[in-house]
């Protein structure tokens, strides 16, 4: 095992089937699902994350001598801001208008997946000493890439806390934003979720659910591993096309990569499928993490009052405490979510700019923006559906 004295190997990969899975995972850690082998190589052996998407791989490694995997990084040289959920198209316009050219980028995170994981993923086995070490490293050298290549930017997605500090140790700056997020407080069952709610709330949310299923007929389960068959990949693909047309314009990804992530990781997948006189009518995407259930794709052919909600919240909420885990990641967005128990949660990203005019530009219009998204959330929170006294 590395002690620190040794030399290391810095490289960079364009494609994640040149590194070994294995390696790669005890980098990770294993508790994300987006950020393991099996989801990021599914992205670009569909050919859902390539030059043409906008996004082209430039894996970042640090190696010892004899050859074995330390630490890593998920890093893209991106054409557009497509599919980031941390926008940055106003900086792009502002740094275009003063005659920069904002594109190409660096990113470095999960394409098409606002999810908060680490972006500088080091080996669990290595001493603390240097895991710190070796995280700066990756921290700076992508800096270093970005300022040597003459890029406008580098940014680092969805970060977690822990990692705040090493990003702005070598530079970046920081910004924060909004997610809705369920916290499981050790409930047995939905029912003791629902005992802290105010009464009006829970009353509410009875309702809700009764109307959206046995009022219309509908019946809910919830598929993983074997359980999946194609036919669940067919509805759910047509469901994902329907809503991303509607939503985005045009969709992220291909039937392909949802036939791969059936093939590689079925396991981590949670689909929940609603159906009516045997035929399936809604549909969401969820992955299993080792502590969290992360909400994804959504869709219907059928515009039946409260089943989204029913599929994408309430269903996750029973899977979360029958599984254990210890929150529900719902997505990007959505005011609503805090009605069925969901609270405003800060998420953060990193970001490095070179030039010292658009850094002092961009690090003004941050702190504005920090201070407007922590009063929001402040606000936000006083109309959660909970108790005062059970108020997270």
């Amino acid at each position: 095992m590395p002690d620190g004295s040794e030399q290391f190997d810095i490289s960079v990969v364009e494609r994640l089937s040149d590194i070994s899975p294995q390696q790669w995972d005890a980098c990770t850690g294993g508790e994300n699902p987006f950020l393991s082998h099996a989801f990021l190589s599914s992205l670009e052996d569909a050919g859902c994350v390539c030059a043409e998407a906008g996004w082209s791989s430039r894996h970042v490694l640090i190696k010892e001598d004899g050859g074995a995997l330390l630490a890593a990084s998920p890093l893209y040289l991106k054409s557009n801001s497509m599919g980031e959920y941390v926008f940055d198209w106003g900086w792009a316009e502002a740094y275009e208008r003063a005659g920069g050219s904002y594109y190409p980028k660096l990113m470095a995170g999960v394409p098409f997946t606002p999810v908060s994981g680490p972006r500088l993923l080091v080996r669990g086995d290595l001493n603390t000493t240097l895991r710190r070490n070796l995280k700066r490293s990756l921290s700076e050298t992508m800096a270093g890439a970005a300022q040597g290549a003459g890029l406008s930017s580098l940014h680092a997605n969805f970060i977690p806390d822990d990692d705040v500090d090493v990003f702005k140790d070598a530079g970046y700056l920081s910004r924060v934003g909004l997610q809705y997020h369920w916290h499981n407080c050790g409930y047995g069952c939905y029912d003791d979720f629902l005992s802290v709610l105010t009464s009006r709330k829970r009353k509410a949310l009875k309702k809700e659910r009764r109307i959206a299923t046995e009022n219309n007929g509908v019946s809910i389960e919830r598929l993983s591993g074997d359980a999946i068959r194609p036919e669940h990949w067919d509805a759910l693909y047509g469901f994902y096309l329907d809503t991303s047309t509607r939503k985005w314009g045009q969709p992220y990804l291909n039937r392909d990569f949802f036939q791969l992530l059936g093939e590689r990781m079925a396991e981590r997948v949670m689909l929940v499928m609603a159906s009516r006189g045997g035929d399936i009518i809604a549909g969401a995407l969820n992955l299993i993490g080792s502590d969290a259930l992360y909400g994804r794709y959504w869709g219907c052919k059928e515009d039946i009052r409260y089943l989204h909600f029913e599929v994408c919240y309430h269903q996750a909420i029973d899977a979360a405490i029958e599984l254990g885990l210890a929150r529900v990641e719902a997505g990007a967005q959505g005011e609503h979510k805090i009605a069925r128990g969901y609270v405003p949660v800060l998420t953060h990203s990193a970001h490095f700019i070179p030039d010292g005019g658009f850094r002092k530009a961009v690090a003004q219009f941050l702190d504005h923006e920090r201070r407007a998204i922590t009063h929001e959330r402040e606000l936000l929170l006083e109309e959660s559906p909970y108790r005062q006294t059970d108020r997270l």
